[in-house]
């Protein structure tokens, strides 16, 4: 069961992601070189390493890796209200 709330809260935060990434906001623009890395790519990868690292945890059955996956979730949808809202 965590496998698959994992799984689905990582879809959610790759569509977070591309939504920021077609946002167009300023702050994008600001970021640091390695962020533009291979057209903006570099994010794409390291959430999908935090995402395979908690479905390993998960899949040896640490059940805690599906709430410290749902604490970043809720974490990175806070962080992209923000941007999408143009609040920062």
């Amino acid at each position: 069961m965590a496998l698959v709330a994992i799984f689905l809260l990582g879809m959610g935060n790759f569509a977070m992601l591309q939504a920021v990434r077609k946002s167009g906001h300023p702050m994008l623009r600001r970021s640091p070189w390695f962020v533009h890395q291979l057209g903006g790519r570099v994010t794409l990868v390291t959430d999908f390493m935090l995402l395979l690292t908690a479905m390993l945890f998960a899949a040896q059955g640490g059940q805690w890796s599906a709430w410290l996956y749902a604490g970043y979730t809720a974490v990175n949808a806070f962080g992209v209200w923000l941007i999408l809202t143009r609040r920062v």
